[in-house]
This record gives structure tokens, C-alpha cells and sequence, in this order.
């Protein structure tokens, strides 16, 4: 039997220690560089968070061109067989805005180390300071746009009373008191839930036990359809990994606040 098969997607440090070396496993960093140059989890590969965004202004955390995807995916000798394991050291949100690339590629077989580097050094796992650099391998992509909303999308449920949609900002971006964009405030309806509350700070930052009962009494909750959205798709990239965790039925908007907040034509509550 394969150890890599039926991993959770919330993936304990406890559980990734004996499948380190495994042929089939990938595991991805996107810590900052420095700190992947000192130290990091064993065979561990580093990628630039910037190689998953566009760049294009306004909204330059849209989804890069397939070409941009191909060669990140290249360089980190991606196969359709790896399981890939993700972590950063912030708490989730570059790494759960890979696992939403992974979904927008098709990759399925994927975890998230829960709590990433706060919990992998401040817990005495084991390191290196190798910097690995994998064979590049051939890669084609397509792009499965079921996990993306765009801005019509947006536009055509905020009446939808089956859709809720989770602003992961601040408090004061949500009501409009600190803008970075021509507009502030939120998309009408927003709820918000700011994604560091998501986080169990007692605990390295893993995902709180409680986040479902949370989430629930927010009406972000299985039956909906979820579409979660930031200033750029980074730190909404938590929410969607943890929207996932649970079992609901998410989107992430790649847009954001950078498009939204941008648009001449779209709705704005504050």
C-alpha cells in the first residue's frame, strides 16, 4: 500500500515526518526565501509567490497565463503522480493560494502542512539548508475555471440568496476606512471574516479546531455557494484552503478588491 494515498488535505507535521524521501512526494515552500535558506523541511522545493499571480495592474493577483503556470509547474519537476505537500510561514495564505492552482490545473493529490513552518521549526521537526533544485520536467496545462468567480459571476449572485460571499480583508478595508482602490468598502452582502481569525495563535498558527462552528453562525456553511475574495487572491487563499478543509462548495474571486474596487460599474457597500 502507498503511504501517500488518502492523506488528508489538513495535513499534521506528526504525519508528513515518515513520508519524507518518498518518491512520489513533492513538497512545496513558499516561506520567504531567506528563511528557506536557512532552514526548511527536508527535500523541500522554494517558489516565489510571485509566479502564481499575473502582475498586470490593477488586479495583479489574477491567475497568470497558462505559459507562466507551465513553466513554475516545470521548475519544480511537477508529475501528475506527486502528492504535494504545501506550507509558507505565515499562517496559510500562499500556500492555500497554491492548492487553489493546484484545483485550477486539476492536481487533486495535494495537503497543507497545518501550520506550516511556525509549527514544522517551533516544534523540533526535523531540516536542511540544501537548496533543492528538481529536474524540470515537460509540462502542458489546462485550466479548469470551476474554481474560479469572476466578476460577472459576482454581479449575477449578489441577489442569489444560495451564494455568500467571504470578504477575508481587514475590518477597516470591509468598511471602507483604509482604501487601495479608486473604491471602498465591500461587495454588497459581503460577510466578513478576516482570515487570521481563521488561526489558532496558541497553537503555531494552525487552523482552529473550532473554525466550522465559526463559520456557521456566519452563514458560511455547506449549502451555499462560497465565493471568497481579498485585495489581490493571497490571503483569501487561507480562506479558500480552509473553506476546502470543510467541505463547502468555494470559489475564489482572483480579482478581488484590486478588480472590484477598480471597476466603474461595480457595486460598492461600506
Amino acid at each position: 500500500m502507498n503511504p501517500l494515498d488518502h492523506l488528508p488535505l489538513i495535513l499534521e507535521a506528526e504525519q508528513l515526518v515518515p513520508l519524507l524521501g518518498h518518491k512520489d512526494l513533492l513538497i512545496v515552500d513558499l516561506c520567504n526565501p531567506r528563511l528557506y535558506e536557512q532552514s526548511h523541511i527536508p527535500g523541500a522545493i522554494s517558489v516565489a509567490p510571485q509566479n502564481m499571480v499575473s502582475g498586470v495592474q490593477p488586479a495583479t493577483g489574477k491567475l497568470p497565463a497558462v505559459e507562466q503556470l507551465n513553466q513554475m509547474f516545470s521548475d519544480i519537476g511537477y508529475r501528475k503522480n506527486k502528492h504535494i505537500v504545501v506550507y509558507d510561514d505565515e499562517g496559510g495564505g500562499w500556500a492555500g493560494r497554491f492548492i487553489w492552482t493546484l484545483d485550477v490545473i486539476g492536481h487533486r493529490q495535494y495537503s497543507y502542512l497545518n501550520g506550516g513552518a511556525h509549527v514544522w521549526l517551533n516544534e523540533g521537526h526535523p531540516t536542511e539548508s540544501t537548496l533543492n533544485r528538481p529536474e524540470p520536467t515537460q509540462v502542458d496545462l489546462k485550466v479548469d475555471d470551476s474554481v474560479i468567480a469572476s466578476k460577472d459571476l459576482i454581479m449575477d449572485s449578489l441577489a442569489d440568496p444560495d451564494t455568500v460571499i467571504w470578504d477575508a480583508r481587514s475590518a477597516a478595508e470591509y468598511l471602507g476606512e483604509r482604501i487601495f482602490a479608486q473604491k471602498g468598502g465591500h461587495i454588497p452582502g459581503a460577510v466578513h471574516f478576516e482570515w487570521t481569525s481563521a488561526m489558532d495563535l496558541n497553537r503555531n498558527l494552525r487552523i482552529r479546531s473550532n473554525i466550522a462552528d465559526v463559520l456557521e453562525t456566519l452563514g458560511i456553511t455547506r449549502d451555499k455557494n462560497v465565493i471568497t475574495h481579498c485585495q489581490s487572491h493571497h490571503r483569501s487563499g487561507f480562506t479558500y484552503l480552509v473553506g476546502k478543509s470543510l467541505g463547502l462548495s468555494i470559489r475564489a474571486y482572483d480579482g478581488s478588491w484590486s478588480e472590484w474596487g477598480n471597476l466603474p460599474d461595480t457595486p460598492v457597500e461600506a
